[in-house]
């Protein structure tokens, strides 16, 4: 019996359009400008994209290893690549105020929820099937993903909400699953994961023990472990959960699945 769904965020839950980095990175930079000023430091822009795309790539080689710093390391990483000695010179108060500016452009800019976000967080709610949040972080903060979901009115619906800045790990590795599975209180046998991603969604929650539902509109990514089954919209994702009640084994038939071909996993960086 399914219990329990672990969702995907982004690509799942929420959805950004491709300028959303951009858009990011320009108000992370300015912001971080501002708040420098504002204690005495006035440091060049170019100087700061400069240490923004070095910090990112230093953070890039940490998500690669599947670990996950807090967003405050990621800020110390960017005053040290402006100046080593800068992280100490501007102070504890400063680093404060210029972890909130690094974090907060997702708030005036946000995600959009998926159309069937909310339809179907309310159907599995009427099933009494739990539903717990596992999300890998790039440089918006869990801290600041929760409230953005708490003003879209969805956050009370997650009984966890795992973040990969906040528990050092990140998907496809199966401790965050675990993770989640802790905090909801769950079996692996009672759970289904959701999510886009063949290797961090597909492979990870398969290394997890956890059976899996891929999220696949129109062209999706194949993975080696084939998922339980694929959807092409979210809105369809109660449906296909009867289904895998109504049978232990893997759906026989699921169109969707003939048209999943192989992409290869892009480098685990960006800006949102």
């Amino acid at each position: 019996m399914i219990k329990a769904v672990t969702i995907d965020l982004w690509g799942t839950v929420v959805v950004d359009s491709p300028s959303t980095d951009e858009r990011y990175r320009r108000e992370r930079l300015a912001g971080l400008e501002t708040t420098l000023l504002r204690f005495g430091f006035r440091v060049p822009a170019a100087d700061l994209a400069r240490a923004y795309g070095e910090s990112g790539r230093h953070l890039a080689r940490i998500w690669r290893r599947w670990r996950d710093v807090p967003v405050e390391r990621h800020v110390t990483l960017l005053l040290q690549a402006v100046d080593p000695a800068l992280p100490g010179r501007v102070g504890s108060e400063a680093i404060i105020a210029l972890t909130t500016a690094y974090s907060s452009p997702a708030l005036l800019a946000p995600p959009s929820l998926d159309e069937g976000t909310g339809r179907v967080l309310e159907a599995l709610r009427e099933r009494d099937i739990a539903v717990g949040l596992v999300s890998n972080t790039l440089r918006t903060p869990g801290e600041v993903l929760r409230t953005i979901l708490k003003r879209q009115g969805v956050l009370n619906r997650f009984a966890a909400t795992v973040f990969s800045d906040e528990c050092g790990v990140r998907k496809p590795d199966p401790a965050i699953f675990d993770i989640a599975l802790e905090r909801l209180g769950m079996d692996r046998k009672e759970v289904v994961h959701v999510g886009d991603d063949p290797i961090l969604d597909v492979e990870g929650a398969r290394a997890a023990g956890l059976r899996v539902i891929q999220l696949a509109p129109g062209q999706g990514w194949a993975s080696r472990y084939t998922p339980d089954a694929v959807i092409e919209r979210l809105r369809d994702l109660p449906g296909v959960l009867a289904d895998l009640e109504r049978s232990e084994r893997r759906p026989a038939a699921n169109p969707a699945l003939a048209r999943l071909r192989p992409r290869f996993l892009a480098r685990p960086t960006g800006s949102r």
